[in-house]
């Protein structure tokens, strides 16, 4: 039997979702939700009712949640509100960030950078752990002048936790809006809006077994946001274009899912450590990028020196095992991330790396059973590099 070990790159459909859909669709209703007529009125009380339950799981209220196509969407949409030019002209021409978030944030950086805007990247340490000080340093200096402060709340590659709730408290003090990138935070570990303190997050509904497609921005004061996409003022005027309701229906029964599964992360993050230890005792040379510091309990982001990544996956993959590297590749010459550049990983390390991701209802044994394809695959490779 096949092991998906891909949730970080996209979720399959949950199991609860599957059925809530087959029912969805055999039964109906199916219309404009912003249709004045009864089916259209249906429609639209199924979607807020999830609506509705979204906000209850993730701390939130009912209108601070402005569905879209997706985090991607979500992202360009805050970028778009805080470097427009009445913005720039404004004074508050300098964005924060950091050195190893979603290229979706790095793009916008880069067009804000292109407007004028003057851009600065957090470091991070070895642990790929943001450096909260230098944001401190930087909103001393530039607290007047700084527009949004946009730090991701967990890697999609090494799936080390951010000290957002730090952070938050710091804007707070110098008075800055603060989004984070939530897409990987979501639904992997506990998440309340409102106790964070955010101003903004995003989330993408593949990435917790929902339809592709769908998505969302919390944002704390919708009437911040500027629109991206006019259409006929659907959301409140926030996002035009008819809602994908199906997809905003299914986001709500995948939290649901993973709320009422909540309790195996426990579970999960001792079999991932049990797993991490094993590989570690047979291979001393393996390196578990990020491995001090807190991660998503589903996350393993692991190297053999030496031995590239693409080569592991080749091998995890002829044994029905799905993982992905972290390569961009150039003719077909691996790459080291911009991450673990941002971490001072050498490309012995960084070429080498793959990405293990499980879900909270993943079968604990999965792990055994990568295991043994991962033990023989490092002995394998290992006895083709010695040559």
């Amino acid at each position: 039997m096949n092991i998906y070990a891909d949730f970080n790159g996209s979720a399959p459909l949950s199991d609860d979702v599957k059925e809530y859909l087959i029912h969805r669709i055999q039964n109906g209703p199916f219309a404009n939700p912003n249709a004045i007529h009864q089916v259209g009125a249906r429609t639209l009380m199924a979607m807020e009712k999830s609506r509705k339950l979204i906000s209850d799981y993730l701390g939130a209220k009912p209108n601070q949640i402005i569905f879209n196509s997706g985090a991607t969407e979500g992202i360009t949409n805050i970028f778009y509100t805080f470097t427009r030019p009445e913005v720039l002209n404004s004074g508050k021409k300098h964005i924060i960030t950091s050195s190893i978030e979603h290229s979706a944030v790095l793009n916008e950086t880069k067009r804000a950078k292109s407007l004028g805007f003057t851009t600065h990247y957090l470091p991070v340490n070895e642990d790929g752990i943001v450096e909260v000080e230098k944001l401190n340093e930087l909103l001393g200096k530039y607290s007047n002048e700084t527009a949004l402060v946009s730090i991701m709340a967990a890697n999609n590659e090494t799936g080390v936790i951010q000290p957002i709730d730090q952070i938050s408290k710091i804007c707070k003090e110098y008075s800055v809006p603060f989004f984070s990138d939530t897409t990987q935070y979501i639904g992997k570990t506990s998440f309340n809006f409102n106790e964070l303190g955010l101003d903004y997050a995003v989330m993408s509904g593949h990435k917790i077994g929902a339809l592709t497609g769908c998505g969302f921005i919390i944002a704390k004061d919708p009437s911040t946001l500027e629109c991206l996409i006019l259409g006929g003022g659907q959301e409140k005027g926030r996002r035009g274009g008819t809602q994908n309701y199906l997809g905003n229906e299914s986001i709500a029964v995948a939290l649901k899912s993973i709320h009422d599964n909540f309790d195996k992360i426990g579970q999960l993050a001792n079999k991932r450590a049990e797993f991490e230890n094993k590989i570690k005792t047979d291979f001393p040379n393996v390196v578990i990028l990020g491995d001090k510091a807190p991660r998503l309990a589903s996350t393993t982001y692991i190297a053999f020196p030496g031995i590239h990544g693409q080569g592991v996956q080749i091998e995890l993959e002829s044994k029905g095992i799905f993982v992905t590297t972290s390569s961009a590749c150039s003719d077909n010459e691996p790459v080291t991330s911009k991450v673990l550049k941002a971490m001072n990983v050498s490309d012995d390390i960084g070429r080498g790396v793959v990405r293990i991701s499980l879900c909270l209802c993943s079968n604990l044994s999965d792990y055994d059973k990568i295991y043994d394809a991962l033990k023989e695959t490092y002995i394998k490779l290992g006895k083709l590099k010695s040559f």
